[in-house]
């Protein structure tokens, strides 16, 4: 059956509603929060659909499923890599991806440069904190985040734009929020420290968006609630 466009605007609708809703009741405006697209394991049309929308951007987890579809694409979207990358894949990540959030290393980092220079372009980075200290969970440990950035701010070819974060799966509330609110607080303390501006908040998905908005989120990856169940893979 062909993916139908009006029931994903349905759902995306429904999904800035929720957006909408987390920043009336924390006080923040709805613009600052950025709804991204994840479109891993979906054909081209969830792209197309996202674009379709008004949706800047997409996530994807895995680079080489990512490459393969964006010939498919015709519409014009930032590609975001989202999900952990290996060293060994970073030039064609740097290659490819208008960003990437995944950046937990230094050596990731300094590979990501040296593509980035070899392609003459400019990569801009997120650095992802384990800011739940989730062992199940990719990132740098919280502790180990100065000296992440203060390599990245080396790396020429590298803009770093803020920090991104997974919760921990827990059905108590209390740990999403701590581990959402770690992550603002130590980008706050990160930026002073370094004299740096780090706009980026990514952190909230669809299950728990509402406490990284009220944390300060400013951008949610959401996927399953905009495109449903994920394709089989064959």
């Amino acid at each position: 059956m062909a993916p139908d466009y009006s029931a994903f605007a349905q759902r995306a609708d429904a999904v800035l509603a929720e957006i909408r809703t987390a920043c009336v009741q924390n006080g923040r405006d709805p613009v600052e929060v950025e709804l991204l697209a994840v479109t891993k394991t979906h054909g081209p049309w969830a792209p197309e659909f996202a674009a379709r929308f008004g949706l800047a951007g997409v996530g994807e987890n895995r680079v080489q499923e990512a490459v393969e579809k964006m010939p498919r694409v015709e519409a014009k979207l930032r590609w975001e890599l989202i999900g952990h990358l290996q060293s060994n894949k970073a030039r064609l990540a740097a290659t490819h991806f208008d960003r990437v959030q995944s950046v937990d290393s230094i050596k990731l980092l300094s590979r990501l440069n040296q593509a980035a220079a070899a392609a003459s372009k400019t990569l801009t980075v997120l650095l992802q904190i384990n800011a739940g200290d989730d062992p199940a969970k990719f990132g740098a440990a919280l502790a180990d985040a100065p000296g992440l950035l203060e390599h990245a701010l080396n790396q020429p070819a590298l803009k770093v734009d803020g920090l991104m974060t997974i919760a921990p799966l827990s059905d108590d509330a209390a740990v999403a929020q701590r581990t959402f609110a770690n992550l603002r607080e130590l980008r706050d303390r990160l930026a002073a420290d370094f004299d740096v501006v780090l706009p980026t908040l990514s952190m909230g998905m669809s299950g728990d968006m509402a406490h990284a908005i009220a944390a300060g989120s400013t951008q949610v990856r959401v996927g399953t609630a905009l495109f449903g169940q994920r394709e089989k893979r064959g």
